[in-house]
């Protein structure tokens, strides 16, 4: 008789060896069998549990996102001043469990096919509006409205180019120097904001 918590724990196996497989191979065009055979179960269960390899893909994207959100969660649940909101997100972006080769090789993997499928399409507009919206909850509180919509959407843009730019290196990510670089365009707005008109 099978154990309460296998299909939990099978789903997650697959969706960790899909992270990985792509990750290794730097693109979407990998096969059921190649993910089920790393996650050590069969391809009959992988498609049991995901159906086609797009439902698996997306439930691989949905649980980046999920991850990504709630360390983003956890972050602004301890930032008290609206500099630390925003410094928050830039941190939890690059962290350790984020900025990771696999999950950059991944990310990249699916902003290509999100350039053919609906679905993944709109699960990077839910990303990209999350993100915005975390950065505004702090930036709102430096700088007028207008001027922190322009600060998000370049905060976001250098997520995105750091990620697609580590993904085309070879080697570890460096993540202070991401963070850094992000964090020098943050500080250079915030002191233009501060000048005498």
């Amino acid at each position: 008789m099978p154990k309460l918590g296998m299909p939990p724990l099978r789903r997650r196996a697959l969706i960790d060896a899909a992270i990985m497989t792509i990750g290794e191979r730097g693109t979407l065009d990998v096969t059921m069998s190649e993910i089920a055979g790393r996650a050590g179960v069969s391809s009959a269960l992988a498609h049991h549990y995901f159906g086609a390899k797009d439902g698996l893909l997306q439930a691989t994207m949905r649980h980046i996102l999920s991850e990504l959100n709630a360390d983003v969660r956890k972050a602004l649940a301890t930032s008290r001043t609206a500099r630390e909101r925003v410094s928050a997100v830039i941190a939890v972006n690059f962290s350790a469990t984020q900025f990771q080769p696999e999950i950059i090789a991944a990310w990249l993997a699916f902003y290509v096919e999100a350039q053919k499928s609906q679905p993944l399409r709109r699960l990077l507009r839910v990303y990209a509006r999350r993100l915005h919206s975390n950065l505004m909850s702090g930036l709102t509180g430096l700088m007028p409205r207008p001027e922190a919509e322009r600060v998000a959407e370049a905060i976001a843009a250098l997520i995105d180019g750091l990620y697609i730019r580590r993904a085309l290196k070879d080697g570890t990510p460096n993540a202070t120097s991401a963070v850094a670089l992000v964090e020098d365009y943050l500080e250079t707005k915030l002191l233009q904001h501060k000048k005498p008109a």
